[in-house]
């Protein structure tokens, strides 16, 4: 049997924003960007200011070879390519200080080596209607959130708190220092999901289908549970295996 990749789709020039001062002046105006495209081989003073820009507004840089940006169909493009966020990312820290100061109980999902953006938005729109507060994603190996994560969330990620960050472990650990337990999904585990309080403060690993969760991330996990099934087949799709997890957290909280 074949199996087939998702067709990756050149990005709409509207979203796209083309050469080095017009990144540069992107990031003053305070635009929200997903990430920048750069050859390579580019250098110079412009170019560390771009690079210092970016990881102070923790925008990922893609260094590619130069076909990869020439690919987008564009001229004068410097070396530099930067793609809109449709998404606007939110600070972490921020995000657990402004559920506590409501008085809500903290619910969040870490999604882990997941790539392709349509799971990613299936995920968001059932954890949009099962009650989580944001997303956590890692800000290296995802693809743009662009306009097919958000159709298939249909629109919940523009409205849930996304964070992207650029180590999963030390989100992990702020986490723990706000006093949030993290749970990993696991098939081989040997707790199942109807024995994790998910009442508590809690965060939930949801790992890749075909590498799982990696492995120095789910030795920081508290707790590992599997989705037990009767069915004798390896696993279920991500999506899927998040909207049953999520769907016993809120029973649990209701």
């Amino acid at each position: 049997m074949k199996h087939f990749r998702h067709q990756h789709h050149r990005p709409k020039k509207n979203t796209l924003i083309i050469g080095r001062e017009p990144i540069i002046k992107a990031f003053n105006e305070g635009k929200a960007l997903d990430r920048i495209y750069m050859q390579a081989t580019v250098h110079g003073e412009v170019i560390d200011k771009i690079k210092k820009l970016a990881a102070d507004n923790n925008v990922p840089i893609n260094k590619v070879p130069v076909e990869k940006l020439d690919h987008f169909n564009v001229s004068n493009h410097e070396g530099c390519i930067a793609q809109i966020s449709k998404v606007q990312y939110q600070d972490l820290q921020a995000v657990i200080s402004f559920v506590v100061d409501k008085g809500e109980v903290p619910l969040f999902l870490i999604l882990d080596g997941i790539t392709d953006i349509r799971n990613i938005g299936a995920i968001a729109r059932s954890a949009y209607a099962l009650g989580v507060h944001a997303i956590i994603i890692p800000d290296k190996g995802v693809g743009a959130l662009n306009e097919d994560a958000i159709l298939t969330s249909a629109g919940a990620l523009e409205l849930l708190a996304v964070c992207r960050v650029n180590s999963l472990m030390k989100a992990v650990d702020d986490l723990h220092l706000n006093g949030i337990k993290v749970f990993a999904s696991e098939m081989t585990a040997t707790a199942n999901i109807f024995d994790c309080n998910f009442k508590e403060p809690c965060a939930i690993i949801m790992g890749a289908e075909e590498k799982g969760i990696y492995p120095a991330l789910m030795k920081v996990s508290d707790e590992q549970f599997k989705i037990p099934m009767p069915g004798e087949f390896e696993s279920l799709n991500v999506s899927v295996a998040a909207g049953v997890i999520l769907y016993e957290a809120m029973k649990q909280r209701q």
